[in-house]
């Protein structure tokens, strides 16, 4: 990507070649979260490159123009310096685009279209909460009950579950006739969610190290009493925050039957003979993967393969195309 430099008399236009270009006395980035702000010298404005600059205006008494090319010379400098931080920008550009199309494609009725543009955004690491929800309204539309329910479990995975989300996950499990034990097969699951919500793994190490700290003026001041109670204290709880965290870290990962009518399959082949048929909605644990086939175990014990097709784990995303 060039930059050019134009200048006219006491303005100056800069403008990106191909890309935005930048109107006499604003500037306008192609990043859709990006300011649109006036050139003056104290209203930051963010470049196509992503990196903070700090935009000038041309001052109107005449004998600036020297002044005014070294401040368009600084300024280009500062676009083009992170060309990593410009392809960042660009990306994140292009997902939110993306993302408000989608929207568009779901308000007018297009819940197909508008989810495979989720899934796209998703598979590409531009997950979010809203992205989530407005995959689930996309499916819920369509009938999938399976895949809203994915998407509602997913989004609680990766950003903890409002109470309306808590009140559509309801929903769907009493529209699929699910018990609440289907939808969390392994309680130890609940424990890690709880763990990387509350980050106790770093709890623990702060709390381990407050200890040892605790004991290093325990040693230096042996007439002080609090050191050595804080130290035991802090002990005691970076213990249990570590064996909060080890304890989830056990959880299997788990998946969500998306479709009705599963097969769970004695092979991890598509000749295996069929030992049952999974419910559309049911969580169910990870036990291995081989390929593109999941070994899983269901609702009532029963131990077989999938495809990642009809079942989708809960720690990542799906594939970006069917």
């Amino acid at each position: 990507m060039g930059v050019k430099i134009v200048v006219r008399g006491s303005w100056f236009v800069v403008r990106e070649q191909p890309g935005v270009v930048a109107g006499q006395g604003s500037v306008v980035s192609s990043r859709p979260d990006a300011a649109i702000a006036q050139w003056n010298w104290s209203a930051p404005v963010r470049g196509q490159a992503g990196a903070p600059t700090r935009a000038v205006v041309a001052p109107k008494a005449a004998g600036t123009g020297r002044l005014l090319r070294g401040a368009a010379v600084l300024t280009v400098l500062l676009f083009v310096a992170s060309p990593a931080s410009a392809q960042e920008a660009a990306r994140a550009g292009t997902a939110e685009e993306r993302f408000k199309e989608a929207t568009r494609q779901l308000h007018a009725g297009d819940a197909q279209q508008a989810i495979a543009i989720y899934r796209i955004l998703a598979a590409a690491g531009a997950e979010s909460a809203s992205l989530y929800w407005n995959w689930a309204q996309a499916a819920s539309s369509k009938g999938a009950v399976g895949e809203a329910l994915w998407a509602l479990l997913r989004a609680r995975e990766i950003a903890g579950a409002d109470m309306p989300a808590v009140r559509e996950i309801e929903r769907l499990r009493q529209s699929a006739n699910l018990d609440t034990a289907e939808l969390a097969p392994d309680p130890l699951a609940a424990v890690a969610r709880a763990a990387t919500a509350f980050h106790l793994d770093l709890v623990a190490l702060v709390l381990l190290a407050l200890s040892l700290a605790g004991h290093a003026l325990a040693r230096a001041f042996p007439a002080a009493r609090w050191p050595v109670a804080a130290a035991w204290l802090a002990l005691v709880a970076g213990s249990g925050a570590g064996a909060v965290t080890l304890a989830g870290a056990r959880a299997h990962p788990a998946a969500v039957v998306i479709r009705r009518g599963v097969p769970l399959a004695d092979a991890a082949s598509p000749t295996a003979s069929t030992l049952a048929t999974l419910r559309e909605g049911e969580v169910v644990p990870v036990l291995g993967a081989s390929g593109a086939y999941l070994r899983i175990q269901d609702s009532s014990g029963a131990r077989g393969w999938v495809t990642d097709d009809d079942v989708w784990r809960l720690d990542r995303p799906p594939s970006p195309t069917p």
